[in-house]
């Protein structure tokens, strides 16, 4: 029996890279396993398959408030509980530091809408099913939220405002546990075309290589596991923080 049996956990934005990595790490400790993305359905789904546990998939944007709702909801309604959420899902797109005008209104919107929106619509959602169960949250936020670095300006905005929303829930819902997981730059299909930016970090941090959806994943468990850790920013990142 795993650590996890008998608990229902939903990951956002879990059809490839760090979300599906985590979702195969909570199957894999017992946990009942719902799969999400917004538009990879096709990805999702095979995700889901390949897991133990009565794992399933669920289409849904959590860039639209109605829809988070409705992914909470069904999911709940379908397993009777949730116990653990982790809110991975997220968007970005490379805009330099120094070009203001590359920044556009529309890059700046969306990703508040899908990191910062998203992320605290679905924790709003299923507060009081992990409230009723003492469940957790774990929010996949970024080192750009704690130094000036990542693929803009905006995103390092967002998941500063996300370590915030970590720290803040965490203090005041109790007993339900609130922690995030900050990865440095991770090599996942996103970021498969980064060449230099991968490069770079091999170049300059301790570890000599970038993250792996694998190495994220394994903080996350111990975010979900250890019953007495909330309010934690954890940090993924091969010693990116202590050079830069």
């Amino acid at each position: 029996m795993g650590e996890l049996e008998g608990k229902v956990s939903l990951i956002t934005g879990s059809s490839s890279g760090i979300g599906a990595e985590c979702a195969r790490a909570l199957a894999a400790a017992g946990a009942r396993v719902v799969v999400n993305s917004s538009s990879s359905i096709a990805a999702g789904e095979a995700v889901a398959s390949e897991l133990p546990g009565g794992a399933f998939y669920i289409q849904g944007d959590i860039s639209d408030p109605s829809q988070c709702r409705n992914l909470v909801g069904s999911v709940v309604e379908r397993c009777g509980r949730l116990d653990v959420l982790v809110n991975n899902a997220g968007w970005t797109t490379r805009v330099p530091h120094t070009d203001l005008e590359a920044l556009t209104d529309e890059i700046l919107l969306k990703t508040f809408e899908v990191n910062v929106h998203g992320t605290w619509w679905m924790s709003k959602a299923a507060m009081p099913a992990l409230t009723e169960s003492e469940g957790c949250i774990v929010n996949i936020t970024s080192i750009a939220g704690l130094r000036p670095v990542g693929s803009s300006v905006a995103y390092g905005m967002a998941k500063a405002a996300l370590n915030m929303l970590t720290i803040d829930l965490a203090k005041h819902f109790g007993p339900v546990r609130v922690n995030a997981v900050a990865p440095g730059l991770v090599a996942t299909p996103w970021t498969s075309d980064w060449d230099d930016s991968h490069a770079a970090i091999a170049a300059l941090v301790p570890a000599k290589r970038s993250a792996t959806p694998e190495d994220c994943a394994r903080a996350v468990m111990a975010c979900v596991t250890n019953t007495y850790m909330t309010g934690a920013i954890v940090k993924v990142d091969g010693g990116t923080t202590l050079v830069l």
